[in-house]
């Protein structure tokens, strides 16, 4: 048994850091690897997308596709699967909501409770796809900053293209429905703006070909950066022809209270 125990900890401790097998000092069961937790339907392809690139970056995510399978003839290495299967597990479990959590706290693998979860929740019906694409059309600037509103507006985009899968650019009709997306999203941009952005507005729309929601915004946020910092200037020559206008008023010659030569000087000349 002792022989066991240190062939053990030699073996794992030469693991190296690309070995998925290997486990970092902070790599422990109570970690929360991603900032988001699932809630159910509305929100499982932000989760799954989050979760993915976060397990790929711990090299863990062979733990819950099936590509890390356990080793049945290195009983050493097997006792260091399943303790990266569990911390994968509890991984997972932390990520999902309190509603949730029960419903899966049973599973033994972390594979097991990925594809629970995926069967469960990754299903888009009519339903969600307009709420999504409703909130999209009704969101507004509202007076936030120009990046906060093409960032939420960025945000929603992602998620409505991750649920109706749109094709990639593989042939020419898909590249025509990919054009027409870009061009919903170009006015669905400008229809939030304020009303401040008018006169850009039009301009935009009166150019051929359409320019791209990414040059778009930049184009917007200049225009914003102008009127903020005129904004200031703008108030101190108004002061200052304010103030130009009050001092003239004394030499204006139509006025009333003009004041002429003094009456007590005389020439002696």
């Amino acid at each position: 048994m002792g022989d066991i125990r240190s062939s053990s900890v030699t073996l794992i401790s030469k693991l190296d850091i690309g070995n998925p097998l290997y486990l970092h000092p902070s790599d422990s069961s109570s970690l929360t690897i991603v900032s988001i937790k699932l809630k159910g339907t509305e929100n499982y392809a932000v989760w799954s997308s989050a979760m993915k690139l976060a397990l790929e970056a711990k090299n863990k995510y062979g733990f819950i596709d099936g590509k890390y399978e356990k080793l049945a003839d290195d009983h050493v290495l097997a006792a260091q699967w399943d303790r990266c299967n569990f911390v994968v597990l509890t991984w997972l479990l932390n990520s999902v909501s309190e509603e949730l959590f029960l419903g899966q706290v049973f599973f033994k693998l972390a594979s097991e409770v990925w594809t629970n979860l995926k069967e469960t929740y990754d299903k888009v019906d009519g339903s969600v796809v307009y709420d999504l694409y409703k909130r999209i059309n009704c969101i507004s600037q509202s007076s936030s900053s120009v990046a906060e509103y093409y960032n939420k507006l960025t945000t929603m985009w992602k998620q409505f293209d991750a649920m109706v899968h749109l094709p990639s650019r593989s042939c020419q009709a898909a590249e025509d429905y990919n054009d027409f997306s870009t061009l919903i999203k170009l006015m669905q941009f400008l229809m939030g703006l304020d009303d401040v952005y008018q006169p850009v507005r039009t301009n935009l729309l009166t150019r051929e070909p359409f320019p791209s929601v990414k040059a778009t915004c930049a184009l917007i946020s200049r225009e914003e950066s102008h009127r903020l910092s005129s904004g200031g200037s703008k108030g101190q020559s108004v002061s200052f022809v304010s103030k130009s206008n009050q001092s003239n008023q004394n030499f204006d010659p139509r006025r009333r209270n003009f004041r002429g030569p003094n009456p007590n000087l005389k020439c002696t000349n």
